[in-house]
């Protein structure tokens, strides 16, 4: 499979820069078998399902990882997008820099009127480096300066400043475990109340976590998509998840992931009978087409960026053919594109 077939041209407005009332984007059904498409509101996604069905819901939660520190001596303002944290006891950290060209190992880097430092030790990769935070409280204490003095790290594709709204409207309402750089965005849509609705018609929902990293944005550099190599991401499937999910399965029922990031976590850890398996880890799957899921039989997911390692999964998903006819009714139709944008369930 090559990268070229993930090439479409989508006009740059579709690009949601604004989400839509949480529960209130519009919804597309696509059926994989009779090739049906349904134009429906996020509302409807309820009568989709029925009692002993299973969604799959991510609950990272996203931290504020862009922030903004001034270099010792000149002063000169640099963006440090904090990718991981590599080792808590030494507070030493993963991170991007920009402007790169003016960082070097042995620099300081200082945050707004904080105690909160940090010194280079490493170059990593043009723009990588690795800091070590000067900072004498507590982790908690550590991560609540974060809090503060960061940015939600909306994509940069998503072309306009953040604001304070962001820090709700990025987050998924079942966010629980803090780790993630980038939302699950399929989760945005949810609400509590359409959660209480789903659980009194009998759906279940299985929580994991996935934290997202920056490698679900990076772009894919090479033609032929099997020398594409993708970033570790730490995941967790517990085994009360991984048992509501295996019921499901047994008992033919609906087994929905809520987003690609939860479809990869699922689709990384099968057991040799095809079931999920409890685990908790790293996982660099790389899921493009044709792909034989194991475990989901359905998947909530937006509509992706052309050439994007997401929209490759959804293809992986929903068959290659059928899902470039699919995006181009979606820019037809005017459905909004990316983080913010509109939702899709292939059934």
């Amino acid at each position: 499979m090559k990268l070229s077939e993930f090439r479409f041209d989508l006009p740059e407005s579709l690009i949601a820069k604004y989400p839509a009332e949480r529960g209130e984007a519009r919804l597309m059904v696509v059926h994989r078998k009779t090739k049906q498409i349904e134009h429906k509101m996020f509302s409807d996604l309820l009568s989709y399902f029925d009692d002993g069905d299973v969604m799959v819901i991510n609950n990272t939660k996203v931290f504020p990882a862009r922030l903004y520190g001034n270099k010792e001596k000149t002063g000169a303002k640099i963006e440090v997008f904090l990718l991981r944290e590599l080792n808590r006891e030494m507070k030493l950290w993963d991170v991007l820099v920009d402007p790169a060209r003016k960082i070097r190992v042995g620099n300081k880097l200082y945050f707004g009127d904080s105690d909160l430092v940090a010194e280079v030790i490493d170059n990593t990769t043009s723009r990588g480096r690795t800091i070590r935070f000067l900072f004498d409280g507590s982790h908690e204490e550590f991560m609540k300066a974060v809090d503060e003095l960061g940015e939600m790290p909306l994509p940069r594709e998503i072309k306009r400043e953040t604001e304070d709204a962001d820090r709700e409207r990025y987050q998924t309402v079942f966010a629980e475990h803090v780790g993630a750089v980038a939302a699950p965005t399929a989760g945005l849509h949810f609400t509590k109340a359409m959660m209480k609705r789903m659980e009194i018609k009998g759906i279940h929902f299985a929580p994991i976590t996935l934290h997202v990293g920056l490698g679900t944005f990076r772009q894919v550099d090479v033609e032929d998509l099997t020398k594409h190599k993708t970033d570790s991401e730490n995941y967790a499937i517990p085994s009360d998840s991984a048992q509501i999910v295996n019921t499901a399965l047994d008992a033919g029922k609906r087994v929905c992931a809520i987003g690609t990031t939860s479809l990869k976590a699922i689709e990384s850890s099968v057991s040799a009978n095809s079931r999920l398996k409890p685990v908790e880890g790293w996982t660099d799957r790389f899921i493009f087409p044709p792909y034989d899921f194991k475990i989901a039989n359905a998947l909530l997911t937006n509509f992706h960026l052309p050439e994007s390692i997401l929209i490759m999964m959804a293809s992986a998903f929903g068959g290659h053919e059928f899902m470039k006819e699919v995006y181009q009714t979606a820019i037809k139709e005017k459905y909004r594109f990316f983080s913010y944008g509109d939702a899709m369930l292939i059934i």
